[in-house]
This record gives structure tokens, sequence and C-alpha cells, in this order.
């Protein structure tokens, strides 16, 4: 009888453990997809910034540009005409985060340095650990204690 009794005993503790790596996996393909809902809801705000950026640059551009056309072809002073260079340099640089290519071109290279320079990602002194981020919670306990006096998590 007890034979039987701790077989049924590790059918249920396996089944258990079978069910409760499904569930963690489910949570982490919801956290995954989450995560990345929340990065395409951020990607989509900074292009939109970039829209509207370039809207009023664009405007900006306009104005000064005419104002300098005009004020060259009156005075006669073409040296007038210089500013434009760098406004319209600009102007272009906002066109193309807006509305060409440049993220595309920001995505491969990204690619390019993930793939072939990868040690430019490594963070210094390493990936954080459990025992590092406890030394300096400790560390910093040491100069700025609970105003209650008391560690409840030591």
């Amino acid at each position: 009888m007890g034979l039987s009794l701790g077989k049924t005993m590790d059918d249920n503790l396996k089944k258990q453990q079978e069910f409760t790596l499904k569930a963690q996996q489910l949570q982490l393909e919801r956290q995954l997809a989450m995560q990345n809902e929340m990065r395409e809801r951020q990607m989509a705000v900074m292009i939109a910034r970039s829209r509207d950026l370039f809207w009023y640059w664009i405007a900006f551009d306009a104005l000064t540009s005419t104002g300098l056309v005009l004020g060259a072809l009156r005075r006669h002073r073409f040296g007038l005409l210089l500013p434009l260079i760098p406004l319209n340099f600009v102007a272009a640089y906002q066109w193309d985060m807006a509305y060409g290519p440049k993220l595309e071109r920001i995505r491969e290279m990204a690619d390019r340095i993930i793939d072939e320079e990868h040690h430019l990602l490594d963070l210094p002194h390493g990936l954080p650990t459990f025992s590092s981020i406890e030394a300096a919670r400790l560390d910093s306990k040491k100069y700025e204690p609970f105003k209650s006096g008391h560690d409840i998590f030591l």
C-alpha cells in the first residue's frame, strides 16, 4: 500500500510541476507581449513627435529662408544666403527622421552592433548579481539607516 501511495504522490508531484512550468511559461509569454506592445507604443510616440517637430522646423525654415533670400536680393549681399546651408541640412535630417528610412538604418546599425560588436554592450563590472546588490544595499544601510532604527529585511 505504501508503494502505491508513493507512486500516486510522485505522479501528483510531476503533474503539479508540469502545471507550474506551463503557468510560468504563459506568464512569461504575456510579459513579453506586454513589453513589446509598450515598446511599440513608445516608438509610435517617438515617430509622431519627430513628425510634429518636422512641421514646426519646416515652417521656421521657410520663413527664415524667405527672409534671407529677399534680404540678399534687395541688398545684393549674397553672404546672407550662407545660413540656409545648415538650416536646410537640419530640415533634411528632420524629414529623414520623420518620414524617411532613418529608423530602418538605425535598426540595421543596431543589429550589426549586436552581431559584430557585442562587447560594446557589456556593462561595467558585468551584470549585477543578487550578492552584489545585497552588498550595496547593506553598505548604503551603514550611512542611511531606517528612521525607525530597525531593518526588517535582515
